[in-house]
């Protein structure tokens, strides 16, 4: 089940939630409006680090690993 961020269109509180299926109402925890946009989110990788996509700069050359293995 995917967590979402949101922020409220009416009071601009963010905040986040598990969604089951798509056709879920979604209304804001502060002001129980369901007009909401769902944000894009940065995730965390298991180094800790904010991931950037393919491009983020990372310590090493790549790969499964971090390039430590030489699979890449």
């Amino acid at each position: 089940m995917p967590i979402y961020e949101y922020v409220c269109d009416e009071c601009k509180t963010q905040f986040e939630k598990i969604v089951i299926n798509k056709q879920q109402e979604i209304a804001c925890p502060k002001c129980a409006s369901k007009k909401a946009t769902i944000q894009l989110s940065v995730f965390a990788t298991a180094n800790g680090a904010a991931s950037g996509g393919p491009s983020s700069s990372s310590s090493g050359g790549g790969g499964c690993c971090g390039g430590g293995c030489g699979c890449h």
